[in-house]
């Protein structure tokens, strides 16, 4: 699954043409962070679980 910190791939790339997100935020809604340009999305869990395609990296691998 996701947690907090992951960096994931969404269905559909940002406008910037980048297609990896840092989940910045959880609860009911969820907030995340293009790596690129660094434009923050909040939407609602339900959305975002619909529109995640896969995580790329968990927060544990990011701090090795």
């Amino acid at each position: 699954m996701y947690e907090l910190g992951d960096i994931v791939e969404m269905k559909k790339p940002h406008a910037c043409q980048t297609n990896s997100w840092e989940i910045i935020r959880m609860g009911m809604d969820i907030k995340i962070r293009c790596e690129n340009c660094r434009h923050i999305v909040m939407m609602p869990r339900r959305d975002f679980e619909k529109k995640l395609k896969k995580v790329i990296r968990k927060k544990d691998e990011a701090e090795k």
